[in-house]
């Protein structure tokens, strides 16, 4: 394993790492430097914050997708708490009018303490999106959370049609997964997986097998008419897919979706050639997950985060 491959592990580890990120923010020193990192890929802390930003990402002609972030919450009452953030979310995108997604956790609002708890909270979610007219997104999370994740999909899928789910190419179950998901309603959001799983589960990243896996996968679910969000920033594969879908990938129910911070011209030029383009904004104060994960997708990004950490 080549160096950056070993620190983007490294990174990976340390974003999963909960008592690193506890001591982290605990010391008002090394949590202000750790914020200035933050501030290139977040939208703010609050949900004023991450409205604040849309103005610029409507101006050049994107819609939006909106996560309150957050993960593996073990607090029952906690968990209830960050729902009532995403239902006072959901309202706020009602009132305002803006075109916007609402993406999240499962394991925000409960899933690690208990299905049935988080099955009741994601209700309240689901309803307050539907009355809004917004889509609701689950993102996705490890793979030893996968089963979870899709199990509550499909219990939601009986009663709504407007929620999504995300799906990891680089994990070896999506072929199967991906067939099961095509017969149910909500977008599927693709994007490559940017946790840290052992090869038996997933393919190496910046493999061919994992590039193949990506094209093959947005191509079938093109083709299918689903409602599709293909997330990368990656380059090669955006190319390989208007090389050969360029037809069909200006269909209604196809848009390109990146991340606040990231892949900003290339949305851009998207959006230009005729694409259907959203930019994800996350707000809160629990990213360090994000973050971390950010700089590991690309380990020169470690430079741009000791300047920024660095400056005034």
């Amino acid at each position: 394993m080549d160096l950056q491959a070993q620190a983007a592990d490294v990174l990976r580890r340390l974003a999963l790492d909960e008592s690193l990120k506890e001591r982290t923010m605990a010391d008002a020193a090394t949590a202000a430097l750790a914020r200035k990192v933050a501030a290139r890929y977040i939208g703010g802390e609050t949900i004023d914050d991450a409205f604040d930003r849309l103005p610029s990402i409507f101006a050049r002609g994107h819609k939006a997708s909106i996560e309150y972030t957050g993960e593996s919450v073990r607090d029952p009452e906690l968990a209830n708490a960050e729902t009532d953030v995403f239902v006072e979310l959901a309202e706020r995108i009602g009132t305002s009018g803006v075109d916007s997604t609402v993406s999240f956790d499962l394991s925000h609002i409960g899933l690690v303490i208990d299905p049935e708890q988080c099955f009741r909270n994601v209700v309240r979610l689901a309803e307050a999106t539907e009355r809004v007219g917004a889509e609701l997104i689950i993102s996705a999370e490890a793979s030893d959370r996968t089963d979870l994740v899709l199990d509550m999909h499909a219990r939601l899928a009986e009663h709504f049609t407007h929620v999504g789910i995300t799906v990891q190419a680089r994990l070896h179950r999506t072929a199967k997964d991906l067939a099961a998901l095509l017969d149910r309603p909500g977008r599927i959001r693709l994007v490559k997986g940017a946790f840290l799983e052992a090869e038996s589960v997933a393919y190496p990243r910046g493999s061919a097998e994992l590039r193949g896996a990506y094209l093959d996968y947005a191509a079938r679910i093109v083709d299918s008419g689903h409602q599709v969000s293909i997330a990368t920033h990656d380059h090669d594969i955006l190319e390989a897919l208007r090389a050969e879908h360029d037809s069909k990938l200006r269909a209604e129910h196809v848009e390109f979706e990146m991340l606040l911070g990231l892949g900003t011209e290339q949305l851009d030029a998207l959006r230009a050639a005729g694409f259907t383009t959203r930019e994800y904004v996350i707000f809160g104060t629990q990213w360090w997950l994000y973050v971390l994960n950010r700089i590991a997708e690309e380990p020169e990004r470690v430079y741009t985060a000791l300047i920024d950490a660095a400056s005034t």
